[in-house]
């Protein structure tokens, strides 16, 4: 499956790492924000949002976003992403897994490594400071470079020109497969789900028997 991948491109959040608690104070963080845009209270946003992403994943055949419920509502992308930037912090969240570390240094001597999120970059660059994993990639790209969430086709093909990489050549790596992996796959990348930390650096051991 591996022949011929010059470039892996990681998803961050639930891949890269794993916090239950971040996610819950990202949530609530969107549910304020929609709270605010609709005039309800935070608690029935959050109940408005989960039963749009309950509707929108009917209605597209693959999962819905917290991005997807937030435009279906009327929300600005800018305009929550801003909140999360000034409202998040993640570093009580989060600690730094030196097996992660150690695995994107490995994989960076023989791959080129890219970092694709629907995140913001300040966040983004926090989450990465604090799991230290800072410069470990070749470029990052968040969702302020098109405003254009994961999955889409635009943002897509914008990376593969940035990366000078064909479909072919490349190695998708996400936590949701249909936010990460599914369109990817469906234009001719290799796909590998990956759901806790163990599962990621299971990754290592096609690329040693490859390389055997």
């Amino acid at each position: 499956m591996l022949t011929g991948i010059g470039a892996i491109v990681f998803d961050l959040d639930g891949t890269l790492y794993q916090s239950e608690s971040l996610g819950v104070q990202i949530a609530a963080c969107a549910d304020r924000y929609l709270a605010d845009l609709l005039r309800v209270s935070p608690e029935e946003a959050g109940e408005i949002v989960r039963r749009v992403r309950r509707d929108l994943t009917v209605r597209f055949g693959r999962e819905a976003s917290l991005s997807d419920a937030c435009r279906e509502l009327g929300g600005d992308l800018r305009e929550l992403h801003r909140r999360f930037a000034a409202e998040v912090a993640p570093e009580p969240h989060l600690r730094r897994d030196r097996r992660v570390v150690q695995f994107l240094r490995t994989l960076g001597t023989s791959r080129e490594l890219y970092l694709y999120t629907n995140n913001n970059r300040a966040l983004s660059g926090r989450i990465m400071d604090a799991i230290g994993v800072t410069g470990l990639f070749r470029r990052v790209v968040t969702i302020e470079d098109s405003w254009r969430p994961k999955p889409d086709l635009q943002a897509l093909e914008a990376l593969f020109a940035d990366i000078g990489r064909k479909p072919s050549q490349c190695l998708f790596v996400g936590d949701r497969y249909d936010i990460d992996l599914r369109l990817p796959a469906e234009l001719g990348c290799s796909v590998y789900l990956s759901r806790t930390v163990d599962e990621l650096l299971g990754l290592t051991l096609p690329f040693s028997e490859e390389q055997q």
